[in-house]
């Protein structure tokens, strides 16, 4: 997976968190929308990080390929 494909995925998830919040502008969200709502941004971070590490990697003279898109669980607990 490229920069720009991640960039690309992280393009399309905002646009769904922004769709979502839309439609339920003036009413409260249902369920659904608000466990989607946390998947896309627990996806977000996941793919932010990925990046982060990929711009590490390459500053530091590594592969940037060699990166891995971390578990939800790992990037969901970071201290920060």
């Amino acid at each position: 997976m490229t920069d720009d494909d991640i960039t690309e995925r992280i393009t399309q998830l905002i646009d769904e968190e922004h769709r979502i919040q839309r439609d339920h502008i003036g009413r409260e969200a249902t369920t659904e929308e608000r466990d989607r709502l946390r998947a896309i941004e627990v996806q977000l971070d996941r793919y932010w990080d990925l990046l982060r590490q990929r711009q590490a990697r390459r500053e530091s003279g590594q592969n940037p390929d060699d990166a891995d898109l971390r578990s939800a669980n790992t990037v969901e607990n970071y201290r920060q």
